[in-house]
C-alpha cells in the first residue's frame, strides 16, 4: 500500500490547491485534490451535489474519495476543507504527514472573492466562515503533524515552509511515554 508524500488540510480559502501544485513541482510528484475527485466521479459540483444530496450525503462521498486518494496516492494530497469532520478520516490521517495550513478570515476572503462554488460559504461569508472554523479549528490541529500560517504569503513561500516542517516528519508512535503520542509543530509568519 502507497501513502500520499504530504497531506494538506485546512480551511476553504487557505490555499491547499495552490500549495499542492507547487508542492508537487517541487517534489517531482503529482498533486491530487479530492474535490476534484468527487467531481470527477459524480460529474456534478460541489455545490450541486450539496443542493441535491445534502451535505450529509456529500460528507459520506467525500470520505470515500480520501479513503481512496490516502490508499492510491503517494504525491501531495489536498483534502476539502470539511474533510477533517468526518471522524475516520480523521483515523485515516492519524500516521501521515499532514500539515494544517492556517489562514484568516481577510486572507480567505481575499483568496475566494468572486468563488461562488463554495456552498457553504455563499451568504453572509464572514459570519459563515467564521462559524466553520470555530467548529473545525480544533479537528485541523488534531490531525495535523504541522501548522502553517498562510497569512500574507503566497504558495511558494508556504511550501517551502510546509517541507521545512515535514522534513523530520515520522509516524506518530502511539502511547510512546516521551512524546505522549504527539508530534507537532507550529510555524507562524
Amino acid at each position: 500500500m502507497t501513502s500520499p508524500l504530504i497531506v494538506l488540510i485546512g480551511p476553504p480559502g487557505a490555499g491547499k490547491s495552490s500549495v499542492a501544485a507547487v508542492l508537487a513541482t517541487r517534489c517531482a510528484t503529482t498533486a491530487r485534490d479530492t474535490d476534484r475527485d468527487i467531481e470527477r466521479l459524480t460529474g456534478c459540483s460541489v455545490s450541486q451535489i450539496f443542493a441535491e444530496k445534502g451535505e450529509p450525503r456529500f460528507r459520506a462521498l467525500e470520505h470515500e474519495m480520501v479513503r481512496a486518494a490516502v490508499a492510491e496516492h503517494s504525491g501531495v494530497l489536498a483534502l476539502g476543507g470539511g474533510a477533517i469532520v468526518h471522524p475516520d478520516t480523521r483515523r485515516l490521517l492519524r500516521d501521515l504527514p499532514v500539515a494544517f495550513l492556517d489562514t484568516t478570515l481577510a486572507d480567505a476572503a481575499q483568496r475566494l472573492h468572486g468563488d461562488g462554488s463554495r456552498p457553504l460559504l455563499r451568504d453572509d461569508f464572514p459570519q459563515r466562515w467564521l462559524a466553520l472554523m470555530k467548529q473545525r479549528h480544533s479537528l485541523y490541529l488534531e490531525a495535523a503533524r504541522a501548522v502553517v500560517s498562510t497569512h500574507g504569503r503566497s504558495p511558494q513561500q508556504v511550501a517551502s515552509t510546509v517541507l521545512s516542517e515535514l522534513i523530520t516528519w515520522e509516524p506518530r508512535p502511539e502511547h510512546r511515554p516521551d512524546r505522549g503520542g504527539q508530534h507537532r509543530r507550529h510555524h507562524a509568519v
